[in-house]
């Protein structure tokens, strides 16, 4: 594993602490997060949607995800990009996540 792969893994666990308010399940799982990737050794790219554009969480959540990504020793910068297209639909959930809910 190269060392851009671990910073990697250790973002995405990360980003696992952050849980939607009104859904009990982490935002990764949930399936808001579409890429994480490390633009260098130390700048982490981040594209994430929400549920909705109307979401209540519309600006608490990218920003709890780019505080925590931020915080992950050997990131120096996060680069995090809010996107609605695909739209997200509990297809993008996880089987644990389904499960967790009762939709599986």
């Amino acid at each position: 594993m190269t060392a851009t792969e671990n910073i990697r893994d250790r973002v995405i666990d990360a980003i696992r602490t952050v849980y939607d308010p009104e859904i009990p399940v982490d935002v990764y799982d949930l399936g808001l997060i579409y890429e994480v990737r490390m633009v260098d050794e130390t700048k982490a790219h981040v594209l994430m949607t929400l549920t909705t554009p109307n979401c209540p969480s519309a600006q608490a959540l990218p920003a709890e995800v780019e505080r925590v990504v931020g915080e992950v020793d050997g990131v120096t910068s996060v680069e995090l990009e809010l996107t609605f297209d695909p739209p997200w639909d509990k297809t993008m959930m996880s089987e644990a996540a389904l499960f967790q809910i009762g939709l599986f």
